[in-house]
């Protein structure tokens, strides 16, 4: 879906002016076409959520019809698996061996996929502050896989991935999705639990595997009641 300024704006919580203001300042992600602009919706919440932009429910509705329940975010963990102590001195080595740990189908290419979250990095760092990034690419990122998995993976050596506000980067979170609504649905409950004061407590501490699922899964127990019934209406 194309959003209007206007759109933006009400999304972000923001006056058009200040889109306005963005814009000219190559700040937000936007498009001109036919003398106006437009905003990708997925573009728009990735770009909200590595600032730390407080936006409304709204945002999440991709709209796209389908049978195919929505996964919790901790389910989409657990299949993606946790990783300590991963190899790299700087962002495309760390980025490298990432994609060797995801769990991704045979067929999947590993080195396309290498490529183009690199290449993704070169627009702007995945970095969102806290010493986290989320890497993806420029669209996200929709594979043939049969259901969308989150990967975390914490650095054995903290490296600089240009992050918002210039702290070196330890935690990496990876999300790969069959579809662009199930990518939408997971990166707004990951932005929504890194709000939480005991995930991200746990992170930081680097904490076990269960340890990391138990505070989550408490994370996600108090998401939006907005939110979780507008999931549950798209399931209907």
């Amino acid at each position: 879906m194309q959003l209007s300024v206007r759109d933006a704006a009400s999304l972000l919580n923001v006056s058009e002016k200040t889109i306005y203001r963005w814009i000219k300042q190559e700040a937000i992600p936007a498009y001109r076409i036919n003398e106006q602009f437009r905003f990708n919706r997925a573009e728009l919440l990735e770009w909200a959520t590595s600032r730390r932009i407080q936006v409304s429910p709204d945002i999440f509705r991709e709209g796209e019809p389908s049978k195919n329940p929505l996964p919790a975010l901790s389910d989409a963990l657990r299949s993606g698996g946790v990783s300590y102590r991963v190899g790299g001195h700087d962002k495309p080595s760390v980025l490298r061996s990432v994609v060797e740990i995801l769990n991704l189908p045979e067929e999947v290419d590993r080195q396309f996929l290498y490529k183009v979250l690199l290449a993704r990095e070169t627009l702007g760092s995945t970095g969102i502050g806290d010493g986290i990034a989320i890497p993806h690419v420029r669209n996200p990122v929709v594979l043939h896989v049969s259901k969308p998995t989150v990967t975390l993976c914490f650095l054995e050596h903290p490296i600089d991935f240009k992050a918002i506000d210039g702290q070196l980067v330890n935690t990496l979170f990876t999300l790969i999705s069959p579809t662009v609504r199930a990518h939408l649905h997971l990166l707004s409950h990951l932005a929504f639990v890194l709000q939480n004061t005991e995930f991200k407590a746990a992170i930081k501490q680097q904490a076990s595997r269960d340890e990391l699922m138990h505070a989550l899964s408490r994370a996600e127990a108090t998401l939006p009641t907005n939110q979780t019934n507008h999931n549950n209406n798209h399931l209907a």
